[in-house]
């Protein structure tokens, strides 16, 4: 149960976790507030000078960090007179309260050129994030490598480092954790298209996307995801609502990997780097069993009749009276795909319907 005691001395952590016996070494966290851990229970640290220094530290493992930029976190952009005796005291502050709650003394290293904590995936959720990661991404087994990306994200909490008051973490610091954070994201999704669970994680993915409506790569997935399920109308329309909000905020288009897979959605193709998709009405089951002997395999091209269905299907043409079909602009990007337009297609449309738009 999280803890926290407004009474204490700035930057001091209460007195029963130093009380308490510690079962395990003392661990930091910043991937949520600022906190110490001794296993059985969690001390959230108040907002303070310490707290903003331990923290700058804490985003750094290992690395010599300057004075300069401690000074910066702590005090801002005008640091007191004498600034490097100031934060000499605050260094010492905070190896007293390390020495009072059985952190090691040597945690926090003075060395040339700054100062150095040290820290490991035992004593610091951040590098514990880090190696459950690297071990997913470096897993053969995808249910193993699911579990692995699940159990890093479970690390994360709301708000991130709310009670570090320093606009220079903030503004340079948690914006390269949330990216962390992203990723860890994106591999899940991931590995839930490679286990075929894509009906499952639409409505995960759709979430993710609302709450970052410009990133790519949750785009990617959600699509994939959408068009693997059937619902290809759904996911060009979010390639679509991607592809405005990058024209509109940024004034850049979508990169290579929304490109190639809105091309694979327009001509019915299995996207790349996953199982090819069963055909149409394969029972779930049988789509599953199938799935592992299709990876890395291409489908064969379909005939003509089919990628008019396809494209029916998709919302890229509204069929009309037998052999008619409205033209959606869409349609032109398929027709650029193809380098030419399908004879079958030509033989269902009217002669007197105007060609798509030339570029």
């Amino acid at each position: 149960m999280e803890k926290t005691d407004a009474r204490v001395p700035e930057g001091a952590l209460p007195e029963r976790l130093a009380a308490a016996p510690s079962p395990a070494r003392p661990r930091f966290l910043v991937l949520g507030l600022l906190a110490i851990t001794d296993g059985c229970e969690t001390v959230v640290l108040q907002p303070s000078r310490p707290a903003s220094l331990l923290a700058a530290l804490l985003l750094h493992p290992g690395a010599v960090v300057s004075p300069g930029f401690l000074q910066r976190v702590v005090w801002g952009s005008v640091p007191p007179a004498g600034g490097k005796a100031a934060l000499h005291t605050c260094v010492l502050r905070l190896r007293r309260l390390f020495a009072k709650y059985g952190v090691a003394n040597q945690t926090i290293e003075a060395v040339a050129g700054g100062y150095r904590l040290h820290a490991d995936a035992d004593t610091l959720d951040l590098l514990h994030f880090r190696d459950l990661l690297s071990r997913a991404q470096a897993c053969e087994d995808p249910e193993t490598a699911l579990r692995l990306a699940r159990a890093a994200l479970s690390l994360w909490k709301d708000p991130l480092l709310g009670n570090v008051h320093s606009d220079e973490l903030h503004r340079d610091q948690v914006p390269r954790l949330s990216e962390e954070r992203l990723l860890a994201v994106e591999r899940v999704f991931d590995g839930e298209l490679r286990l075929g669970r894509h009906r499952e994680m639409i409505g995960e993915a759709r979430r993710a996307v609302e709450a970052h409506p410009g990133h790519e790569g949750l785009s990617v997935l959600l699509i994939e995801a959408l068009y693997r399920s059937g619902m290809r109308a759904e996911a060009l329309a979010e390639y679509r609502r991607i592809h405005t909000h990058l024209d509109t905020e940024l004034g850049v288009e979508p990169g290579p990997a929304l490109r190639r897979l809105q091309l694979a959605v327009l001509r019915g193709e299995p996207p790349d780097g996953h199982p090819a998709l069963p055909p149409a009405g394969t029972p779930p089951a049988a789509a599953l069993a199938a799935a592992p002997a299709a990876r890395g395999r291409a489908s064969p091209a379909a005939p003509g009749t089919a990628v008019l269905r396809s494209l029916v299907d998709a919302g890229l043409l509204e069929e009309g009276p037998p052999g008619r079909y409205r033209v959606h602009d869409l349609l032109r990007l398929f027709v650029q795909a193809a380098g030419a337009a399908p004879p079958v297609a030509a033989q269902h449309i009217p002669a007197d319907m105007p060609p798509p738009p030339a570029d």
